[in-house]
């Protein structure tokens, strides 16, 4: 009976195996869409990693810096490296945009640190070119995905940068390759007006002259304040020593200098259960559409290949030959379509992951769980099929 299966599939090889290419590269897809979910968990993660922090120490009452906006005095980063447990602290600046790379935009993380300490939480881990940055304006250190390349020059938006060294994997949790630049160029991107918003400040201020009476704070001082620089960073980076307890660290910082703090499991929550939960619910409703859609494929297939055989069925019962060898034909025809379909989607998902823009992350556990999971499809959508022979007359194979 096993080569009366293989016989009929050879007998209809055509129809198997375009049947087997469009599972396949449905499976493919259902294989790649887990794929970017894994991606995003493990960006979310490589940031925490690569930040080199045990602690973040950002505005009071705000999930900063990665989930919402957070503003303190650059200036705290002194009180929090003297507090017990901490062997270091550094401010650190983050802003995503739009930075130019020759005629195109390229959207980055940018991100602003100390130079000159290389090591520091929030500095790049390791480069794979050039340095780390040494000046304090004017250089950058940028992700490889960036494109660009040890010598070039970056527009940030009003002033260039030369790219002095190149990483690896440096993501921020949406998988926007990160460009680090000092500090201070960090703190003015973030607020830095342009000539025609300071101009027409100018003119708000000269018509009505009140705004700035002696000793009363106005709009012109705001102007002023945001040229001569900005005193606030988004977070404070804290790593602490061997054997410290972040917790009571942690809540030391929170007592004494009235801000937050988070350890590395609850920035680990509110990345994972909080900025990504909108679309992990969002591919977990595309994988349980996909995988409806392909069970109905092989269901439809092997009833249709089923009703084909509707004599030959008749025949083999008026011969004596078990129920249970039939159903073991049927359900060999739904395997063999099932594991092609999954041999071809798992090799098409390894070779288009890599165009993909956002990092795709392909699994083992999750192509076992995926192969598991076609083999009960496929068991469970024969099941039509043998409730069809299961009533095949045995009379119909001499009517």
């Amino acid at each position: 009976m096993i080569s009366l299966a293989g016989r009929d599939i050879l007998h209809s090889w055509g129809k198997f195996v375009l049947t087997g290419m469009g599972l396949g590269l449905l499976i493919g897809v259902t294989l790649t869409m887990g794929g970017v979910y894994r991606g995003m968990v493990d960006d979310a993660k490589v940031l925490l990693d690569n930040s080199g922090a045990d602690l973040w120490v950002v505005q009071r009452e705000t999930l900063g810096p990665y989930a919402e906006s957070s503003s303190i005095y650059d200036d705290a980063w002194r009180s929090v490296s003297g507090m017990p447990g901490v062997e270091t602290a550094a401010n650190v600046t983050y802003l995503t945009t739009q930075i130019r790379r020759g005629g195109e935009d390229v959207r980055a993380m940018v991100v602003g640190v100390s130079p000159g300490v290389p090591g520091a939480p929030g500095q790049p881990g390791y480069l794979i070119a050039g340095r780390h940055i040494a000046r304090s304006h004017y250089e950058a250190v940028a992700d490889e995905a960036t494109g660009f390349r040890t010598g070039d020059s970056i527009r940030i938006r009003r002033n260039s940068y030369t790219v002095v060294g190149l990483t690896r994997r440096m993501v921020s949790s949406g998988g926007d390759p990160m460009v680090f630049i000092p500090l201070k160029d960090a703190q003015e991107a973030q607020f830095l007006k342009d000539n025609d918003s300071i101009l027409q400040q100018r003119r708000r201020t000269a018509a009505n002259p009140s705004l700035n009476r002696p000793g009363v704070p106005g709009l012109l001082d705001g102007v002023i304040a945001s040229q001569s620089g900005n005193p606030y960073v988004n977070a404070v980076l804290v790593r602490l020593l061997p054997g410290a307890d972040p917790e009571g660290t942690a809540e030391h910082i929170r007592r004494w200098m009235r801000l937050e703090v988070y350890t590395r499991e609850q920035m680990e929550e509110i990345l994972l259960g909080k900025l990504i939960a909108t679309s992990s619910k969002q591919i977990g409703m595309f994988l349980v559409i996909l995988a409806i859609v392909s069970a109905a494929i092989v269901a439809f297939i092997i009833y249709t290949l089923t009703l084909g055989k509707i004599r030959e069925i008749a025949v083999l019962k008026l011969i004596g030959t078990r129920n249970r060898t039939i159903v073991g034909m049927i359900l060999q025809q739904a395997l063999a379509l099932g594991i092609l379909g999954f041999l071809i989607g798992k090799i098409s998902a390894t070779f288009w992951a890599p165009i993909f823009p956002k990092y795709v992350l392909l699994e083992v556990r999750d192509a076992v769980t995926g192969l598991v999971a076609v083999i009960v499809m496929c068991v469970l959508s024969s099941l039509l099929a043998i409730r069809v022979a299961m009533k095949v007359d045995p009379a119909e194979a001499i009517g």
